[in-house]
């Protein structure tokens, strides 16, 4: 027995799911215990290390996420919105650390994530990079601090492969930049322009997404006024540093009670 905590990595063949692996194999803090993939992925049933390409490693691949997360002491799930609520529920039977990285949740989603969270730590947020969430409070500061003579529009960038839009740290941004402004981004959300829109809004906060080839991920918050215009940006060159703050969160959470949590909470940035 160890008291390193063991981890799980769900999705184990996505982008994600590479580097988290790569990560939590690395680090002397916590152990690979198991990983999971979707019934029918032809790397279920292999050894992980042989299905990376590599040596032989001892964690074989799996399509049992109840067998798996029974053994584990946190979870990191970068997958899709139906496999994360399913894997939140199994989390909170186990008692283990959920973290969450995926992003397009629904509101549905979030009030399953919720309910789990009665029985075990979750944290989740859009973005776990240190750089993505101290922008976010920039921008809440920012917002508060410009009126609405200055108009706000998120900006955001990733690779051909992302299947939702805006992305989770686009709309981290928005919540942001409402709060700062005292509204709701429901009702001051801006999103798709197309053909003859008419003039903007006052007020809105507007979104736009670019799609292509490999960037890893891209942030820009414009405050836009007659005769000039403030931009606070991120740009991210490596998608380890989301790894490594799921890897941090999870860590973190281990002597945490049930709850939501998110990477303000783990990086103690005050609000």
């Amino acid at each position: 027995m160890t008291d390193i905590p063991g981890i799980v990595i769900t999705g184990a063949s996505g982008r994600m799911g590479r580097m988290l692996i790569e990560t939590v194999l690395a680090s002397d803090k916590a152990r690979l215990v198991g990983v999971t993939e979707r019934a029918g992925h032809d790397w279920v049933g292999r050894d992980l290390g042989e299905a990376l390409g590599g040596a032989a490693n001892g964690v074989p691949v799996s399509d049992d996420p109840i067998e798996v997360i029974a053994q584990a002491q946190a979870i990191i799930d970068f997958t899709s919105p139906a496999a994360t609520v399913a894997h939140a529920e199994l989390a909170a039977q186990a008692r283990a650390v959920h973290v969450i990285g995926t992003t397009g949740l629904s509101d549905n989603d979030l009030k399953s994530i919720g309910t789990a969270a009665r029985h075990a730590p979750i944290v989740r947020a859009g973005n776990m990079s240190l750089g993505v969430n101290l922008l976010v409070q920039l921008t809440r500061q920012v917002a508060k601090a410009l009126d609405e003579d200055f108009d706000i529009e998120i900006v955001e960038a990733h690779h051909r492969h992302k299947v939702d839009a805006p992305s989770g740290t686009a709309l981290m941004l928005g919540e942001a930049a409402a709060d700062g402004r005292g509204v709701t981004l429901e009702t001051h959300s801006d999103r798709g322009r197309d053909g003859i829109t008419g003039a903007r809004d006052q007020g809105k906060i507007g979104f736009s997404a670019i799609r292509g080839g490999d960037v890893v991920g891209e942030h820009d918050v414009i405050f836009a006024s007659e005769g000039e215009r403030v931009v606070l940006r991120h740009l991210a060159t490596d998608r380890a540093i989301f790894a490594r703050g799921a890897l941090k969160a999870a860590l973190w959470a281990q002597d945490k009670g049930p709850g939501e949590y998110d990477m303000m909470d783990v990086l103690a940035v005050e609000r």
